[in-house]
C-alpha cells in the first residue's frame, strides 16, 4: 500500500489522527535521550507529552533509512488502527513527514512485562495477568473480523498500564488471515526462544505459533528466568523448556518455580499456570490447545492436561521448495522497558 493511500484511508477514519513531525519532536523534547523508554532493531520508543491535551504517549521512531522498518511502520499502522480491545495497545497516531517514520501509542506507566519478570520481582496479580494475555491473542485469533497471527508474542511486547493490566503492543510483524484459511507460507520472523518450531521449519506461520509464544511467557511468568536461559540438572545442561518438562515428569514442578511467586500465587495457580505453559509448548500442533482452550483451562472451567512425562520429539513433513529457501528475520527485544 502506498502512504499516500494509507493517510488517505485512515484520515477518512475515526480512529487514530496523523501528526506532524513538529508536534512529536515537541512532544519528546526534540526525542532527548532522557525521554529514550527502549531501543532495539530499528527502531527507538521515547516518552512525549501533549500539554494542549494532558497526555502522555510512547512515540515509537523507526531508524532512517530500514527499509525493514518502514514495512513494519506500514503493517502496523493499518492493523492497529482497526483493533479496539482493552488488552490491546492502543495507536493513537501515526506521521511520516521529513523521511521519518513514527508511531504514537498509549503511554503504559508500569512498562514492560520483561522488565518485572526478570527485575526486581514485585508482587503483582501474574494469574490475572497470564490470563489478560490469553484474552488478548483471542481477540485477534477468533474475536475480530478476520485472523490476526502476531507472529511476535514475548514478555517485552507485553506492556503494563497503571493498574497493571495487561495490553499487547507491537504488531509490526503481522499477519491477517481469513478464518478459514490454514498456516500461510512466510519469511520466518520473530524472537529467539519464543518461535514454535514449526514454524522455523515450514516457514508457516499460525494459530498454533502464536500459542506457542504464550506457553513460553507462562513459563517465564510462572519460573521468572527468560526463555533462552541454559539450565544446570542432574542430566547435564539443557534448554529452559526441556529442564522444566522434565521436572513436570519426575512431579518436581513446584521446585522449578520461581520461589519469589509462593508469596502471590496459590499452589493451584501455579501448577495451572505451568502446565498451560508446556500444553501451549507442546512440539505437535494438533496436541496444542487453540487459546480459547487455555483460558478455560486458566479460568477453573477445565481440567488440566496429561502431558507425557519427557517432552515428546518433534518431526515435521519435508516443506515444498518454496518454503525451502525461507528467509529469517529475527527480532531482539527492546533493551528497557517501553
Amino acid at each position: 500500500m502506498h502512504l499516500r493511500s494509507m493517510n488517505d484511508d485512515l484520515e477518512r477514519g475515526t480512529g487514530p489522527r496523523r501528526f506532524t513531525y513538529k508536534e512529536l519532536d515537541f512532544a519528546t523534547r526534540n526525542f532527548s535521550s532522557d525521554r529514550k523508554l527502549g531501543q532495539g532493531g530499528f527502531r527507538a520508543v521515547y516518552k512525549g507529552y501533549f500539554f494542549d491535551l494532558d497526555l502522555s504517549v510512547a512515540v515509537k521512531k523507526i531508524s532512517r533509512g530500514s527499509r525493514q522498518g518502514k514495512k513494519e511502520y506500514v503493517t502496523e499502522v493499518k492493523v492497529t488502527s482497526q483493533l479496539r480491545h482493552r488488552n490491546l495497545v492502543m495507536l493513537l497516531g501515526w506521521c511520516h513527514d521529513k523521511g521519518e517514520f513514527l508511531l504514537v501509542y498509549e503511554f503504559m506507566p508500569n512498562g514492560s512485562l520483561d522488565s518485572h519478570l526478570f527485575g526486581k520481582r514485585a508482587p503483582l496479580p501474574w494469574s490475572v495477568i497470564a490470563i489478560g494475555l490469553a484474552s488478548s491473542v483471542l481477540y485477534l485469533h477468533e474475536e475480530w473480523e478476520r485472523c490476526v497471527v502476531h507472529r511476535d508474542i514475548k514478555s517485552s511486547n507485553v506492556m503494563l498500564d497503571s493498574s497493571f493490566n495487561v495490553k499487547l503492543g507491537d504488531f509490526g510483524l503481522t499477519k491477517l488471515m481469513d478464518h478459514e484459511i490454514g498456516p500461510q507460507t512466510t519469511v520466518v520472523a520473530g524472537t529467539l526462544g519464543y518461535l514454535a518450531p514449526e514454524y522455523i521449519s515450514t516457514g508457516k506461520s499460525s494459530k498454533e505459533s502464536d500459542v506457542y509464544s504464550f506457553g513460553v511467557v507462562a513459563l517465564e511468568i510462572a519460573l521468572g528466568r527468560k526463555a533462552v536461559e541454559v539450565m544446570s540438572d542432574k542430566d547435564g545442561e539443557k534448554g529452559l523448556i526441556e529442564w522444566v518438562w522434565d521436572h513436570y515428569g519426575r512431579g518436581e514442578l513446584f521446585e522449578a518455580m520461581d520461589g519469589n511467586l509462593q508469596k502471590n500465587f496459590d499452589e493451584k495457580q501455579v501448577e495451572c499456570l505451568m502446565i498451560v505453559g508446556l500444553w501451549s509448548i507442546h512440539p505437535d500442533v494438533n496436541i496444542r490447545p487453540s487459546i480459547k482452550q487455555v483460558i478455560q483451562v486458566l479460568n477453573f472451567k477445565a481440567g488440566l492436561p496429561n502431558l507425557p512425562p519427557k517432552r515428546p520429539v518433534a518431526t515435521y513433513h519435508t516443506p515444498p521448495p518454496l518454503v525451502s529457501s525461507v528467509g529469517v528475520s529475527i527480532t531482539t527485544s527492546l533493551q528497557d522497558g517501553r
